[in-house]
């Protein structure tokens, strides 16, 4: 008896030891992901964005140009304010004289030496000044069918009109309005105040992935399947039905939330799970998007089964 407690005792030891061993390595893996994504912002960057934006929107409200193509341009033409053009010539937007310039002008090396660019007594002038240079400008015409929220469309139809000679122009633009959430300044355009107070996510909508031929949403700080429903319109007793939870189960960041009722069996690509640390047979259930009891079924497994690490699960 003492010697099968001390085996009992000795392996619970190691196995105690094997999963610290793990989280100490899981979080040296995680640590560098975590200091990229603090250092991911530049904190120029969001300065120019806080100085600048409410001069986008306004501009997007008089000349229906979106306020994250705007944003995107001017840090990326001026160096978020910090190029010579900006600080000497308040020229946020490189725009060069022109045949129609009457303007202040100045000197400055670009695709050839000693190039003329447009000079402006203040930076509110250079936003004007960029809003009406793409209004009248005939090439750019065919950019104002597009819908006010699609800044692709925008940045690349930038690229195509030829606004800059930059093959990937268009594709540094959306990385820099996608990283800094610029698109959610559009939305100041095509909603009230009073909607945005009723239906806050119009400024922030969950993006929508799909898993199993099923879309799903990830569960945000404060999300709520109220909220949630609203934002969908989906009853939010049915969001709950669908993702196999009960009514009073507060959502936590990071949890897939379906919007319509699960399969009955994963993709093709998927036929076994095998069980890791912290599995659970919901969770196996929500990441292939399978319906709970089906994933019990085709186990041969009852409402008592708790998943073991190793363990090997059907998915169809």
């Amino acid at each position: 008896m003492i010697f099968a407690h001390h085996n009992s005792l000795k392996r619970n030891g190691v196995e105690m030891g094997n999963q610290l061993r793990k989280l100490f390595i899981l979080i040296i893996l995680c640590l560098p992901v975590v200091i990229v994504h603090a250092q991911k912002r530049n904190v120029r960057y969001t300065e120019y964005i806080k100085k600048y934006s409410d001069l986008a929107v306004e501009q997007m409200k008089r000349h229906k140009i979106p306020a994250s193509i705007t944003l995107a341009q001017g840090l990326l033409e001026s160096g978020a304010g910090r190029s010579e053009l900006a600080r000497k010539s308040n020229n946020h937007f490189g725009i060069k004289c022109g045949g129609s310039w009457r303007g202040r002008t100045v000197r400055h090396n670009d695709d050839a030496p000693n190039e003329c660019f447009r000079a402006y007594k203040h930076p509110r002038d250079s936003y004007e000044d960029h809003s009406d240079f793409l209004t009248r400008g005939a090439r750019y015409a065919f950019l104002f069918k597009l819908d006010i929220t699609d800044y692709k469309g925008w940045a690349r139809g930038l690229k195509k009109a030829g606004y800059a000679t930059d093959p990937s122009y268009a594709n540094r633009l959306i990385t820099i309005i996608e990283d800094y959430d610029l698109y959610k300044y559009d939305r100041k355009g095509i909603y009230s105040k009073r909607q945005l107070r009723k239906q806050p996510w119009l400024m922030n909508p969950h993006q929508v992935y799909i898993a199993n031929g099923i879309a799903y949403v990830i569960a945000r700080e404060g999300d709520t399947f109220k909220n949630l429903g609203q934002e969908f319109d989906i009853r939010w007793k049915r969001l709950v039905s669908y993702n196999d939870l009960q009514r009073d189960y507060t959502l936590m960041p990071g949890d897939i939330i379906y919007l319509k009722s699960k399969q009955k069996k994963a993709s093709k690509q998927y036929s076994v799970h095998v069980v890791k640390d912290g599995d659970s047979m919901h969770s196996i259930s929500q990441k292939y998007g399978i319906r709970l009891k089906y994933l019990y079924k085709m186990n041969h497994k009852d409402g008592d089964y708790i998943p073991e690490i190793g363990d090997r699960l059907k998915l169809r």
